[in-house]
This record gives C-alpha cells, sequence and structure tokens, in this order.
C-alpha cells in the first residue's frame, strides 16, 4: 500500500512542478492510500496477486515541454520505489549489525523487522521494474516515446488504449497457456532484484 501510494503521489509531485495542478485538483498529492485505490486493481491482487492503483490525472498541456516533462513525471513513480527499497536497504542493515552486536533487541522483533524490510525491498524493486516494460500505459512507455521520432511516436501512445488488455496478457495470459515457459515480469523483476543485490545488500 505504501509503495504504490508514494508511486502514484510521485507522478502528480512531479508533475506539479512541471506546472500541471490537475493531480492536486484531484485531491491526489495526499498519502492517504483510500485516494488512490483502484476497484479492479485491488480486486485482482486477490484473484491474481498482482494489482494496480489509480492512476494520477496528468495534463501534458500544461507542460512546457510535454515530451521531455512528460518523460520525468513518469520516471518518477519507478525512481521513487527505488528510493524506497533503498532505505528499506539501509534499514536491514541496522537491523542486522544491531543483531550481531550485541544491541538489546529481542530475537523475534530482529526477524518481523528482517522480514519486513526483505518484503520492502522486493516490492519496490518489482514495482518499479514492472512499470519500467515499456508498454502502453506503464511508465517505461512514457520514457520510450519520448525518444521516438513523431511518425512513431504517436501510433505507439495511441496504443494506450489496449494498455489494460496487453498488461493482463504479459502477466496472467502469456504464463498461463507456456506454463511459465515464458513469464516476462517474473523475468524482469528477478533480473531487477539481482541487480539490486548486488548493489546493494
Amino acid at each position: 500500500i505504501m509503495a504504490v501510494t508514494i508511486h502514484e503521489v510521485s507522478h502528480g509531485w512531479v508533475a506539479r512542478r512541471f506546472g500541471d495542478p490537475t493531480a492536486e485538483m484531484a485531491g491526489r498529492l495526499t498519502l492517504n492510500p483510500i485516494h488512490h485505490i483502484d476497484p479492479i486493481g485491488a480486486l485482482m491482487i486477490f484473484i491474481v496477486g498482482f494489482g494496480w492503483a489509480k492512476p494520477v490525472p496528468v495534463n501534458p498541456r500544461y507542460f512546457r515541454r510535454p515530451g521531455r516533462d512528460m518523460m520525468w513525471v513518469a520516471l518518477a513513480g519507478p525512481i521513487s520505489n527505488l528510493v524506497l527499497a533503498i532505505a528499506c536497504a539501509i534499514a536491514l542493515r541496522i537491523v542486522i549489525y544491531a543483531h550481531y552486536n550485541s544491541v538489546a533487541f529481542p530475537a523475534e522483533a530482529t526477524m518481523a523487522l528482517v522480514r519486513f524490510f526483505r518484503f520492502g525491498i522486493t516490492i519496490n524493486v518489482v514495482l518499479a521494474a514492472f512499470n519500467m516494460i515499456p508498454i502502453p500505459p506503464l511508465d517505461g512507455s512514457r520514457v520510450v516515446a519520448y525518444f521516438l521520432p513523431p511518425h512513431l511516436e504517436r501510433p505507439y501512445r495511441e496504443l494506450d488504449r489496449y494498455g489494460l488488455i496487453m498488461v493482463v496478457l504479459i502477466v496472467v495470459i502469456l504464463p498461463w497457456i507456456t506454463n511459465g515457459r515464458i513469464d516476462i515480469v517474473r523475468a524482469v523483476a528477478s533480473t531487477a532484484l539481482n541487480a539490486f543485490s548486488a548493489i546493494f545488500l
């Protein structure tokens, strides 16, 4: 809940910095998760173990340089998750250091905190990596669109209308029909977690 809430607020906050008040006027620049819950996305968490939050509204017409500014707005979400993952990694190291250096800390509390921060690392790294897959309307598509030539950018952005269907196909249907042999999300998540662990753990 914390990860997806901060992810969406980061989009809105950066958009506001570039001149777009849409998210602020919609009451989305808040850390109250109730304002970010998507009913279908929440239901999917219980059905398939994967879901999403309600996207923060962004109006590129307010931007001075729409393509560039939209790219940074898109990157703000994954970057916020990486920052949270790094914070969890630092906290995890502190807890482990305290435990092995005879600091008065109950073993049960240590194990609970270790599990909490490890899960915090996993969920934030996976969320950041998944959102950088360049499939509209995921954040990675906004970054790719900025670097595309004009004659390709527009049709690429128009894929947004099929975005939810494409995401469900890749996340749910493709792994199911291939019996797990083709699982793009798992591959991306595994690669991202291994890279993060090698650098920060």
